[in-house]
C-alpha cells in the first residue's frame, strides 16, 4: 500500500500564498491611486477602460503562474525539510515506545541527516544498557524460573492427561498427553487436530459443562473447609464428540492461602487441575459383556428348560418312533435358536449400551451440603438436614443425583406449594450395603400416579432441561426410588436407595504420578486474568486474546469466482505469541489455481487436491478462533472471502476485528508505505514465510504486537477506541 493521502498543510500554504499575492497588489494599486493627480486618475481610468480586460488576464495568468511556482517550491521545501522530520520523528517514536533496535534513514537535509545520526547513536547507547539490564536481569530472575520449570514438570509428570485452569476456567498449562487427548476429543481432528479445544487462554467450558465443574469445586471447598489438606473430587461426562472422561479435579491455592490460620482463608482458590481419562473404550467394552451375559442368562433359560425336558423323555425306553423323533426335533430347533440368540448378543452388544455411569466415593455430608445450597439457590425453598449419619460414604454420581433432588424439590414448590424441605442420610437396615437419602416435606398428600409421573419425566432444573429422568438416575447407581408418608409427623418423603463406599480419606494428588515428559504449554501469567463480565470493547488490548489469521486466495476477486486455498492462524495470549498453537490447512478450491498466482503464493494444484473443502475447513478455524478478536493485515479482504462462504458453511464470523494495516497507518500518518514488509521493516520484525498464510499470520501477529505500546502511547488503549480510532484512517475507505 503505496498510495499516501495529500497533505492539506500544502494546500492551505498555497492558499495562504494567494491570499497573501492578492492583498499585496491590492495594497500596492491603492497606494499607487492615492498619489495621482484628479487628471492622472482620468488618464488611467481612460487607458484601463481600452486595454484592462487583456491586462487583468495576464495580471492572472501570470499570478497563477506565480502561484504555481510558489507552490512547487514550498512542496520541495517540505519533502527536504519537513516530511523527512515528521518520517523520523515517527520512527524514532517507534524506536523509543516499541523495543525497535534498528538505525534510522537519513534523509532530507543536513540539519536532519545529523539528527539521524545522533538519534542512531542514542539507540546504539541504549541497546547496550538493555543488553546488559537484560543480563542482570536475567541473572535474578533465574530462580524464579526455575521454581517454574519445577511446577510444570510436576504437572507433566502426572499419569493422565494433565490441563491447569484459573477460576475462569481460562487453561493456564496442559501437558502433551492433553493434546493428544483432545485431539481424540475434536469433531474435526483431520482438520483442527483439537487445536479447537484446547489452547493458552482457551475456556475449558468449551468441553465441559461450567456447572459440573462449579459442582465439583464446591466439594472441594467443602473438604477444605473441614480441614482436608489436600481434597480432590472426581467426575464423569460425555463431550459433543461422543466420549466419555473421567476428570479427577485437585485445587491450586496460592501462598498465602496455603499458610492461612482460617479454614476459609485456606480455602480460597486460585485454579485447579485436571487430570483426564478417555474411558469410553472401556465403558463400551463393559457394557457390551453385560450385554452378553444377559441375553445368555436370561434369553437362554426357556431353551435350556425345553432341551432337557425332551432328553428326559428320550431315556424312556418304550417310546415309539414317531414321538421320539419329535423330541430329536424339539432339541435340534431349540439348539438352533440358542445358536442365533448367542450371535445376535454378540453383535449387537456395542449397539445397545446400557445406560449405566461409572461413580465417585463421596462423603454423605459433602452430598447434603452441596444439595442445600443447590436446592435454596434454584428454587428458593428454605434447606436444611435432619438425622444426618456424617459416617456414610456413598457411591453416587453427585451432579445427576443433585439434579434430580433440585428437579423434585422444585415440582413440590410449583405444584404443592411447598415451602420447606429436609434432607435425611442414614444406612439402609433392610438393605446391607445401601444408604437411604430423604427428602422431606410436610404438605398435602400426593398420588401414586402423580409419583410416576415425576419419576418418568424428564428433569428441568432452573431454566435449563435435560433428558434424564430420575429413574434414570436411580437407574445409574443401581438402587431404588419411593414415595412414603409418616402420618405422625404429618409428613411425606421421597427416598432414594444408593450404594454405600468403604469409608476413606482423600488421596494425595502426589500419590498419582510418576514419570514423563516435560510440560510444552503453560503460563502461569494467565493466573491473574478475570472473567470478562464487560463488552470486548470496553477491554483494555493488553488483556484480550486474539487469533491472528491469513488466507492465501486463487485471485483477488470472491465475487467473481476466486476462492481460498489456505488458511493459516496463530493466537495471541496475554501478550505472548503462541507459536505452538497454531492453524495452518490447505484447501481444496475445486476450480483451477492460475498459473499467475502461483510463484505469490508457491500454492500448486496437485497441493490441494484431496484436501478438505472450505465448507469443512472454515467450521473448524471458526471454532479455533471462537472467543477472540480477530487480526489480519488488510482485514477488509480476508473478511470478504469469509463473508461470501457464510451461506456455504453456515458460520459467521461476528467477533470483532483489528487491522494492522489500518493501525499502521493510523500510528504513523507520514509513512509512504503501510505494506506488511515495510511495517514489519519499521519495527524490526523479521519476515519469514512470506505469503504463505502461516508466514503472514506469525508476521502480523509479531507487527500487532509491537503496535499496541505505539497505540498506548495515542491514548488509545482499548478495542473500542481502536477500532473507531482505525476507521477514521485513509485507508478504511478501502472496499472489497
Amino acid at each position: 500500500m503505496n498510495r499516501r493521502p495529500l497533505d492539506r498543510r500544502l494546500l492551505w500554504g498555497s492558499a495562504l500564498m494567494v491570499v497573501a499575492l492578492v492583498a499585496w497588489l491590492l495594497a500596492t494599486a491603492g497606494l499607487l491611486w492615492s498619489t495621482l493627480t484628479a487628471s492622472q486618475r482620468g488618464l488611467l481610468s481612460q487607458v484601463w477602460g481600452e486595454w484592462g480586460f487583456s491586462a487583468m488576464a495576464l495580471m492572472v495568468m501570470m499570478g497563477l503562474v506565480f502561484v504555481g511556482l510558489c507552490g512547487f517550491a514550498l512542496h520541495a521545501l517540505m519533502q527536504h525539510f519537513l516530511a523527512p522530520a515528521a518520517q523520523l520523528a515517527e520512527e524514532s517514536g517507534a524506536v523509543a515506545r516499541a523495543d525497535v533496535a534498528r538505525g534510522l534513514p537519513e534523509r532530507g537535509s543536513t540539519e536532519n541527516r545529523a539528527l539521524a545520526r545522533v538519534i542512531n547513536l542514542l539507540v546504539e547507547q541504549r541497546g547496550k544498557l538493555r543488553r546488559d539490564m537484560d543480563e542482570r536481569v536475567k541473572e535474578a530472575s533465574q530462580n524464579i524460573e526455575l521454581e517454574k520449570s519445577r511446577l510444570a514438570a510436576l504437572m507433566s509428570e502426572l499419569t493422565q492427561s494433565v490441563v491447569v485452569c484459573n477460576l475462569d476456567g481460562r487453561v493456564i498449562l496442559y501437558n502433551n498427553r492433553a493434546r493428544f487427548q483432545f485431539r481424540a476429543l475434536s469433531s474435526t481432528p483431520v482438520v483442527a487436530g483439537g487445536a479447537e479445544l484446547i489452547g493458552l487462554g482457551r475456556s475449558i467450558y468449551s468441553v465441559f459443562d461450567r456447572k459440573l465443574v462449579t459442582h465439583a469445586l464446591e466439594n472441594i471447598q467443602q473438604r477444605m473447609l473441614r480441614g482436608a489438606d489436600q481434597p480432590s473430587a472426581q467426575f464423569v461426562t460425555s463431550t459433543a464428540a461422543g466420549q466419555l472422561l473421567r476428570v479427577q479435579m485437585a485445587p491450586v491455592r496460592s501462598m498465602q492461602a496455603q499458610v492461612a490460620e482460617s479454614p476459609a482463608d485456606r480455602a480460597e482458590l486460585t485454579g485447579f487441575v485436571l487430570m483426564l481419562e478417555n474411558i469410553t473404550q472401556d465403558y463400551e467394552s463393559d457394557s457390551a459383556r453385560d450385554q452378553v451375559l444377559h441375553a445368555l442368562t436370561e434369553g437362554s433359560r426357556s431353551a435350556l428348560a425345553n432341551m432337557q425336558a425332551a432328553v428326559d423323555m428320550l431315556d424312556f425306553p418304550d417310546l415309539d418312533t414317531a414321538t421320539r423323533e419329535r423330541f430329536l426335533r424339539v432339541i435340534r430347533e431349540e439348539t438352533q435358536m440358542l445358536t442365533r440368540r448367542i450371535a445376535d448378543a454378540e453383535a449387537g452388544a456395542f449397539a445397545h449400551i446400557k445406560s449405566r455411569w461409572p461413580l465417585e466415593d463421596m462423603l454423605g455430608t459433602d452430598l447434603l451440603q452441596a444439595a442445600l445450597r443447590r436446592i435454596e439457590t434454584v428454587t428458593g425453598l428454605q434447606a436444611s438436614t435432619i438425622e444426618v449419619d456424617g459416617s456414610l460414604w456413598l457411591k453416587v454420581e453427585s451432579f445427576s443425583l443433585l439434579q434430580a433432588l433440585v428437579y423434585l424439590s422444585g415440582r413440590l414448590a410449583d405444584e404443592f406449594s411447598v415451602r420447606f424441605v429436609q434432607l435425611r442420610l442414614s444406612a439402609a437396615t433392610a438393605s446391607p450395603g445401601k444408604g437411604q437419602l430423604d427428602l422431606i416435606w410436610s404438605g398435602g398428600a400426593m398420588s401414586t400416579e402423580t409419583v410416576m409421573s415425576w419419576e418418568m419425566d424428564g428433569m428441568r432444573v432452573g431454566s435449563e432441561a435435560t433428558r434424564l429422568s430420575v429413574r434414570d438416575v436411580v437407574e445409574r447407581h443401581g438402587g431404588a426410588f419411593w414415595f412414603e408418608r409418616e402420618r405422625v409427623r404429618n409428613q411425606a418423603f421421597f427416598r432414594f436407595l444408593l450404594p454405600l463406599a468403604n469409608p476413606q480419606e482423600q488421596l494425595d494428588v502426589a500419590t498419582i504420578v510418576r514419570n514423563q515428559g516435560r510440560p510444552e504449554y503453560y503460563d502461569f501469567d494467565l493466573f491473574q486474568t478475570s472473567e470478562f463480565t464487560r463488552s470486548l470493547d470496553d477491554h483494555k488490548l493488553t488483556e484480550l486474546v486474539y487469533t491472528v489469521f491469513d488466507t492465501e486466495t486463487t485471485g483477488l476477486n470472491p465475487l467473481e469466482g476466486d476462492e481460498i486455498i489456505q488458511v493459516g492462524a496463530t493466537r495471541i495470549v496475554n501478550g505472548k505469541l503462541l507459536r505452538q498453537e497454531c492453524f495452518d490447512q490447505l484447501v481444496d478450491p475445486r476450480r483451477n489455481i492460475p498459473a499467475a498466482s502461483i510463484p505469490i503464493h508457491g500454492i500448486r494444484p496437485e497441493m490441494v487436491k484431496g484436501q478438505p473443502t472450505i465448507d469443512v475447513v472454515l467450521p473448524a478455524f471458526y471454532t479455533f478462533a471462537h472467543d477472540t478478536v480477530l487480526v489480519a493485515h488488510n482485514a477488509a479482504f480476508d473478511m470478504r472471502f469469509l463473508q461470501i462462504k457464510e451461506r456455504q458453511t453456515g458460520v459467521i464470523f461476528d467477533q470483532p476485528v483489528l487491522d494492522t494495516l489500518l493501525l499502521s497507518a493510523l500510528i504513523h500518518p507520514q509513512q509512504d508505505s503501510h505494506r506488511l514488509e515495510a511495517i514489519a521493516e519499521r519495527l524490526n520484525v523479521t519476515v519469514i514465510g512470506r505469503h504463505t498464510a502461516i508466514g503472514d499470520a506469525m508476521v502480523t501477529a509479531e507487527v500487532f504486537l509491537k503496535l499496541i505500546p505505539l497505540l498506548a502511547e495515542k491514548g488509545i488503549h482499548t478495542l473500542g477506541q481502536a477500532r473507531e480510532a482505525a476507521q477514521r484512517t485513509f485507508y478504511a475507505r478501502l472496499k472489497y
